[in-house]
């Protein structure tokens, strides 16, 4: 948002300077984000030419002799068609940055002769379009005075960045209207305006909306008519050339001038071109339009649009038509005032890749009570530029505002923002910013202004009296010391988040973040999909779904590194996945992929990783290795968890695994990708990942210290036994592991599986696990009666549990 000092002086009434007005917006919540002093216009200066002889050796360039106030004449060239002994005009001086035209002048020699300087064009000073001559001043413009004072130049711009929810402050009013409930000045209300109208307003409008009238809750229209179109004056050009906006003519720079002096977007037709009644209506699927920027657009049902008997002539609350547009031969315009919905509004503009003023003020909601006195500032706009008769504005569908009204408890000021605000204060500077403050005491009740869409409930108007009182009066202050020594902060969720995110940066992976929407058809093949869980408004097409599984974002990025060349790559990201829509179902996990040989143990085309580890594609292993060391980060007991066949749909079966702990639950799952799912992402090359689940991990049990027990080690020595059962090839390693652990869990610290074999000599549907147990006494020494009852209880867990034998 765009404005200039002058500007906002027209309605506010402040001796402060232009570093004090910029402060106090910052401070108030409009941040400044530049301010233009317009200190590249301060070298020009008012110059005389004394003497324009021909250039001897150019037929359209003159010498010129000019006084610029400070002495002798200066020779310039020139090559202007209007230079001439007398002109007066704009001069600038070696060294001076010409901004219309990007250079900084020297002195120079053109066609053999000297020249010092420079007359300028009103192109070259950005005051307009206009190259053709020098500029002409009148013959009593005081020489030597500065030109950017004189032809107002010199006035600042300033641009703050406005936050959606003020839309308040989309008009330069409305910017006025809150430096002033701040305390920077008065608020200069203009009188209402007063001129005469003529009969009604011949062409009638009709809301065909249906049972959908808040697309469209008011519209009103007047005719003008015997106006005079031209160039509008040129205060007004030089405001809106400021800001960025190219004047067109006087009807139109109106209505650009009323959208940002009073935040009140309109609209004006040709009254002539438009043929019948005027229609507000939704767009016939296929219907076009050719709009003001000269661009044919095709509409649909959801688009809002005014038609007349000719068809479409603008789009409503986003630009107006071509067709029906107002240029130097309008004598009768229709001036039309609207409410849209802004929602339709950003839809329509977004849909259509249409950015202008009006959807950026509709689009965020605008004063619904100011629609029929914007129409009323305009017409008298209208009169003031180009003359004409007005007739009776003719208002339809507006039903009026019902202020809202929020119950308000001044002590929520302090809980909410540690200030402390009287409540007389508070309810003081409600009232200066226009809301109507009923009650009295601890508990009032606010009539939020018809201005403030934006204001909801209570939290909203602490926001409104911290931001006047003031922000930076909020005194810092230390945390609240907890009752413990080192008390904890983090939950226990936040705490092994990251721990998961420093395990995998230990292990070699970046950690990437993706995009929490994915396309449908990834959503579905990762076990989402939903309907619950599909964007009503996505931002873009391919982001339509609240993503199931962090996997599909992560192999994207995969395959967008290797189509640059980063082919050996290793990403994970700890964040949120959804089940469904409620809050349950949202999941915390760490979720992580390699491609190619970005093992742990290194990655490339190095001649030493063969041996190292390296050199060999990703698989299987790698990534349950980087899933069991984030379970392992995260402080659960190793010895409890068990890896079971069986995982998604999306892993390759045989290649992937399940982590559980005990029968319910599920830590995740880890593997190879399965090729049909690689080949639906468009995704290729040697790929494994996992998904941890760290919500679902329990709790740890509370100690009655956080102090560590004193180490007790034993002072006995471990004793290692050999075992080979022979099972069906259907038992799994881990069974014979938990089965032989169990048989006592005091003496055994250890079993490990050391050998696998399969052949004819045990039969077919047969093979042979070897483990190794490490027994470790810790009270006295086994003797061999021990060992032998030790021995006899592992065989017999071993075989009741798998049906195996001990192999001879």
């Amino acid at each position: 948002m765009k404005f200039t000092l002058s500007w906002l002086k027209d309605h506010l009434d402040t001796d402060a300077t232009l570093d004090e007005i910029c402060e106090r917006l910052t401070a108030i919540g409009l941040e400044v984000e530049e301010v233009d002093d317009k200190a590249a216009f301060r070298p020009f200066v008012i110059a005389r030419v004394v003497s324009a002889e021909q250039h001897p050796n150019a037929d359209k360039l003159r010498v010129l002799m000019v006084d610029t106030g400070k002495g002798d004449p200066v020779q310039v060239v020139c090559g202007a068609p209007n230079a001439r002994a007398g002109l007066v005009g704009a001069f600038a001086a070696p060294g001076t940055y010409v901004p219309g035209i990007d250079v900084t002048l020297a002195i120079g020699t053109i066609r053999g002769v000297e020249s010092r300087g420079m007359m300028c064009s009103e192109k070259e000073l950005e005051i307009s379009d206009d190259h053709d001559g020098i500029i002409d001043l009148p013959d009593d413009a005081p020489v030597g005075e500065s030109y950017a004072a004189y032809a107002g130049l010199d006035d600042p711009v300033i641009e703050i960045n406005l936050t959606p929810n003020r839309p308040d402050c989309t008009s330069i009013f409305g910017i006025a209207r809150d430096l002033a409930a701040s305390g920077l000045g008065t608020l200069r209300t203009p009188k209402p305006p007063s001129f005469e109208v003529e009969g009604e307003t011949p062409v009638k409008v009709r809301l065909d909306l249906g049972g959908d009238g808040h697309l469209c809750p008011g519209f009103a229209l007047r005719i003008v008519r015997g106006v005079k179109n031209g160039p509008s004056p040129r205060w007004m050009q030089q405001r809106l050339l400021a800001i960025g906006l190219r004047p067109i003519n006087a009807l139109v720079d109106i209505t650009n001038y009323m959208t940002f002096d009073q935040g009140r977007p309109l609209h004006v037709f040709d009254a002539a071109k438009v043929k019948g009644n005027l229609t507000v209506r939704r767009a016939k699927d296929g219907e076009t339009v050719l709009a003001l920027d000269t661009r044919e657009y095709t509409l649909n049902p959801s688009n809002i649009v005014i038609a007349d008997d000719n068809g479409i002539e603008s789009i409503g609350g986003v630009m107006g038509g071509e067709k029906s547009g107002c240029d130097g031969n309008t004598t009768d315009v229709l001036i039309e005032s609207a409410l849209w919905d802004p929602m339709n509004i950003a839809r329509t503009g977004r849909s259509h890749g249409i950015i202008t003023d009006a959807r950026y003020r509709f689009e965020r909601g605008v004063d619904p009570e100011y629609m029929v006195p914007g129409l009323e500032r305009a017409t008298e706009l209208v009169l003031e530029l180009c003359g004409g008769t007005p007739a009776e504005a003719d208002v339809v569908g507006y039903r009026g505002y019902s202020a809202r009204a929020v119950d308000f408890p001044v002590s929520e000021v302090k809980r909410l923002t540690g200030l402390d605000v009287s409540s007389d204060e508070s309810v003081d500077v409600l009232t200066r910013l226009g809301f109507t403050v009923t009650g009295s005491g601890e508990r009032v009740s606010v009539a939020v202004p018809s201005w403030r869409p934006d204001i909801d409930g209570k939290a909203d108007l602490v926001e409104e009296v911290m931001r006047i009182h003031g922000v930076d009066k909020i005194r810092p202050a230390p945390l609240e010391s907890h009752g413990a020594v080192n008390g904890r902060i983090l939950t226990t969720l936040q705490i092994r988040s990251r721990l998961a995110r420093r395990a995998l940066a230990a292990r070699g992976m970046l950690e990437a973040v993706t995009w929490s929407f994915i396309p449908k058809a990834q959503a579905e093949l990762f076990g989402g999909g939903a309907a619950s869980l599909s964007l009503a408004n996505p931002i873009a097409a391919d982001m339509s779904d609240m993503r199931p599984s962090l996997l599909p974002g992560l192999l994207s990025a995969a395959r967008r590194n290797a189509d640059k060349g980063y082919g050996d790559v290793a990403l994970f990201e700890v964040s949120g996945t959804y089940e469904n829509d409620r809050p349950e179902g949202q999941r915390r996990v760490a979720g992580g992929v390699r491609r190619g040989t970005a093992s742990l143990a290194g990655s490339g085309r190095l001649w030493s990783n063969a041996t190292r580890g390296g050199g060999k594609p990703v698989d299987v292993y790698d990534a349950k290795a980087d899933a069991l060391a984030v379970i392992e980060a995260c402080g659960l007991p190793m010895g409890n968890v068990q890896i079971k066949p069986g995982a998604p749909a999306w892993y390759h079966p045989g290649r992937s695994g399940t982590i559980r702990l005990g029968p319910k639950i599920v830590l995740g799952t880890f593997g190879e990708f399965h090729p049909k799912a690689l080949a639906a992402l468009d995704v290729s090359g040697a790929l494994c990942g996992f998904e941890i689940f760290i919500d679902a991990m329990p709790e740890p049990k509370k100690k009655a210290t956080r102090t560590k027990p004193a180490l007790d080690l034993s002072p006995f020595q471990a004793v290692r036994r050999d075992f080979a059962f022979v099972v069906d090839s259907t038992v799994e390693a881990g069974a014979i592991v938990r089965a032989a652990t169990g048989a006592d869990r005091k003496l055994i610290t250890a079993v490990n599986v050391f050998d696998v074999f399969e052949g004819a000599s045990l039969g077919e549907g047969r093979k042979s696990i070897a483990i190794e147990v490490v027994i470790q006494p810790t009270d006295k020494t086994l003797t061999d009666e021990d060992f032998e009852a030790l021995t006899a209880r592992i065989v017999g867990n071993v075989v009741k549990s798998t049906g195996g034998v001990l192999r001879a």
